[in-house]
């Protein structure tokens, strides 16, 4: 029979073969985390992404992850409704609203944690005290089908959808559901003003949940441009055949961090630590550019096919306004496109 210590290098071993690096250094108790057994995971990240990293954790660690999957805007309901009725039923939360992840660490809803390879994420895409940091960057653009959209009809800005030529052709989000939604949405009308969104309403653009359904539209040709869609959507298009092409705008391109967080007082703190340690590893960041992400860290490659984040122009996203005015970013929209 294997001694505790023995299982405890054995397990150290495997996470370091995985790109993971020892925990202890972390604060995290590796043979408490396989006490626990489990780590109970709420994300928004693409289902199949989700899947592949749960899976690739239980292998390597022999911790099952219990994954609750839904949109953004709904995983952040859920955790803040449990935590009004006085419970913590998770321990590490993944969606893509950093301006909302912000004001929960002011609440104090968070346990500060630095895994490895932190100093490999921008600042921008990491909380200074530990409380989040990114799992990867998300690419809000815009994509359309070429088999169905002209090329000198395509849009080339954010502005130029407004023109009567694309009535009835657009789709998005609803940021009360897709939070990467949230910070698209309130720059837009930041910079644009909300007349911007009363003029895609009136040119009939279709709000959908969430990207996936964006996708289905096209897919189905329902609908030929996406508007405000992540980007990683169409990279799967993509490699299914469809004719789809990225418009990344002139007037910038949005790159939204999706922020993970150990949860405080949550039901597995150990196997917390542990998931959130992975994620960071290289075996769980080089998923993400094989999926049609970007990752966190800045040493992994961009996507395959996709520009370097240094030849996109960006829109820098004001984090402290998305705070202030979440409530009435969602408000505003739903009002505007009911």
């Amino acid at each position: 029979m294997v001694s505790i210590d023995r299982r405890t290098l054995l397990l150290a071993a495997a996470l370091t073969s995985a790109g993971i690096a020892p925990l202890a250094a972390q604060g995290a108790d590796m043979e408490a985390a396989k006490k626990e057994g489990k780590v109970i995971w709420y994300t928004s990240t693409p289902i199949e992404t989700a899947q592949r990293l749960s899976n690739k954790f239980q292998e390597v660690s022999g911790i099952k992850v219990e994954l609750f999957r839904s949109g953004g805007s709904a995983i952040l309901r859920r955790f803040q409704q449990e935590g009004q009725a006085g419970r913590v039923l998770v321990d590490v939360i993944t969606h893509s609203d950093p301006a909302a992840a912000n004001a929960m660490a002011k609440k104090g809803l968070f346990l500060p944690f630095k895994p490895s390879h932190w100093e490999k994420v921008p600042d921008e895409a990491k909380d200074p005290d530990g409380n989040w940091v990114a799992q990867r960057l998300n690419l809000m653009t815009i994509y359309l089908r070429t088999d169905k959209v002209a090329a000198a009809d395509r849009p080339k800005a954010w502005s130029d959808l407004v023109d009567p030529k694309y009535k009835g052709a657009m789709v998005t989000t609803d940021p009360s559901f897709a939070s990467l939604q949230v910070a698209v949405v309130g720059m837009l009308a930041k910079r644009l003003g909300w007349e911007y969104l009363e003029k895609l309403r009136k040119n009939d653009i279709m709000v959908v949940q969430g990207n996936q359904q964006v996708s289905e539209m096209l897919k189905r040709g329902e609908r030929t441009i996406a508007v405000g869609a992540s980007d990683n959507y169409a990279f799967d298009d993509k490699k299914a055949g469809l004719a789809v092409e990225t418009v990344y705008p002139t007037d910038g391109t949005f790159v939204v961090p999706s922020p993970t967080s150990v949860v405080k007082n949550s039901p597995n703190p150990n196997a917390a630590k542990a998931f959130a340690e992975f994620m960071l590893s290289d075996t769980a960041q080089r998923m993400f550019p094989e999926d049609g992400n970007f990752a966190a860290r800045t040493d992994m490659p961009a996507p395959e096919g996709n520009p370097s984040l240094a030849k996109i122009s960006i829109m820098g996203i004001d984090n402290e306004y998305i705070e202030k005015e979440n409530a009435r970013i969602k408000k505003r929209f739903n009002e505007i496109m009911q």
